[in-house]
């Protein structure tokens, strides 16, 4: 079994006689490794270690930063397999989307890294005769990143990346169901030239680590990606020192498919955005509404779908569609939705319960018949379960889908330029994606309304959450000839 250490100011800390956390493999419910369980001291020493580096990192030329991330970003490419590994047997994730998801955060490194040159201040006209206004754009100084668990490397670089590139150093916080990729990347970043201080990795639960960092005093900013109860948790913990906040939360997007949809490209779309990761994505479609000419097709297609859907272990079983939910409590929260969703009225067209199988599997699902007011249309499922109702006219179909406390991602499929038009102006979600599957780029940005989330994530409007500013007046006296 393996053991990890956590990684402060450059340095792994010994163990000793320090309380150990357990991580399961989903797919076999065995102890893959023991990892230590912080305390608030130990985020304390990662923090003054992060601050005193800082000093020294943000006084860098910009491009000389860029040059470590883009070291970081061939280290994770030359273990790609390893990782990629790591986190299939501590996530569950597939192996194919394990590897993609290493090495999109290989590339994200270094599409960061390359604003060391790219990000600006500006020159703002004064009022007053020789003074010139200085905008620069500054570090804020220590971020604290605290990351989910089901993309967990790649949450490394979207937190990492842009921090460190704009002159800021980072403690970062894994979650507790998978640390172990966050403890091998420490592992290179050890290996590298990266500066000490500048990266620290404290593990250990929500309620110690995670609200410890929340409420440091010198942590200028908070990065979590997690759920909405974790993300009001952090805002509490960060408002004691009015600490600066930026929160990817939970989301249930809706997907609309109009009668013009091409049927197929939506089926497929949809199904992909919903098995992907085993539905353990904030973007993936999680409710669909299908006009009622078209449902009946639209629901056979999809049952067939789901129902040849293949999962299993991802170390072991190949050409796997999706594995293992993260955990046993993950697993028993989507059952107990399922049920009473059935019990509420809805109508299982395939799936519907837990695998007869070790590991935390189940059956990928489709559920008709549900109401707009049923809990499963409402709320987060986080899981292969994919509810549809049916709607009868576009204005019907766009109050629907604006009826929901989250507004991260949506999706609407139709060949009409006028209905994808006012879509893209009336759903009040931070993105829509139109005739395709849902899954951001890293040069848009990734950003939530309402319930899903403050400030956000990739493009240069993510590198600008780590960045504030400082205004320079400069008056000056006018030589006379």
């Amino acid at each position: 079994m393996k053991s990890y250490q956590m990684f402060i100011d450059g340095e792994f800390i010994p163990n000793h006689s320090r309380k150990m956390g357990q991580v399961i493999n989903p797919a076999t419910e065995e102890v893959i490794s023991q990892v230590p369980q912080g305390t608030r001291e130990d985020v304390a020493a990662a923090v003054n270690a992060a601050e005193l580096a800082q000093k020294t990192w943000a006084k860098l030329p910009a491009i000389q930063r860029a040059k470590h991330i883009n070291e970081l970003a061939a280290k994770i490419r030359e273990n790609a397999t390893m990782l990629a590994e790591t986190i299939a047997e501590e996530q569950g994730k597939v192996l194919p989307l394990a590897l993609t998801e290493v090495n999109f955060t290989a590339d994200y490194m270094d599409y960061m890294a390359g604003f060391a040159r790219k990000y600006e201040g500006e020159i703002i006209q004064s009022d007053r005769p020789n003074e010139n206004i200085f905008l620069y754009k500054m570090p804020i100084g220590v971020i604290a990143g605290i990351l989910p668990w089901n993309f967990p490397f790649l949450l490394i670089a979207r937190k990492l990346a842009p921090a460190l590139v704009t002159g800021n150093t980072i403690v970062i916080k894994p979650s507790k169901e998978t640390p172990n990729n966050a403890f091998e990347f420490a592992k290179l970043v050890a290996a590298s030239s990266l500066p000490k201080g500048v990266f620290n990795l404290v593990s250990g639960p929500g309620a110690e680590v995670g609200n410890a960092l929340a409420g440091h005093e010198k942590v200028g900013m908070v990065s979590f990606t997690g759920s909405v109860d974790g993300g009001i948790a952090v805002m509490r913990a960060a408002a004691e020192n009015v600490t600066k906040v930026s929160l990817e939360l939970g989301g249930k997007a809706p997907a609309i498919v109009m009668p013009d949809a091409d049927l197929d490209l939506a089926v497929k779309a949809i199904y992909a955005s919903r098995v992907i990761n085993t539905g353990q994505a904030c973007n993936c479609a999680e409710r669909v509404y299908v006009h009622v000419d078209i449902a009946e097709q639209f629901i056979e297609k999809m049952t067939v779908m789901m129902k040849n859907t293949k999962y299993g272990n991802p170390l072991t079983e190949t050409d796997l569609d999706m594995g293992p939910l993260v955990s046993k409590q993950q697993l028993d929260n989507i059952a107990e939705m399922v049920a009473r969703a059935v019990a509420d009225g809805a109508q299982i067209k395939t799936g519907g319960k837990v695998a007869d199988r070790v590991g935390f599997h189940y059956e990928p699902t489709l559920l008709v018949n549900c109401r707009q007011e049923m809990e499963i249309i409402q709320k987060e499922v986080f899981g292969p379960v994919l509810p549809v109702m049916t709607f009868n006219d576009f204005d019907e179909v766009i109050e629907l889908a604006n009826d929901c406390e989250y507004g991260l991602t949506s999706s609407i499929f139709t060949q009409n330029i006028d209905l994808a038009m006012r879509a893209s102006n009336e759903l009040k979600f931070g993105e829509t994606y139109i005739n395709r599957e849902h899954f951001e780029a890293m040069q848009g940005f990734h950003a939530g309304w309402r319930k899903s989330g403050i400030g956000g994530a990739d493009g240069k409007h993510g590198l600008e959450e780590f960045l504030q500013t400082h205004v320079v007046y400069l008056q000056y006296n006018q030589q006379k000839k």
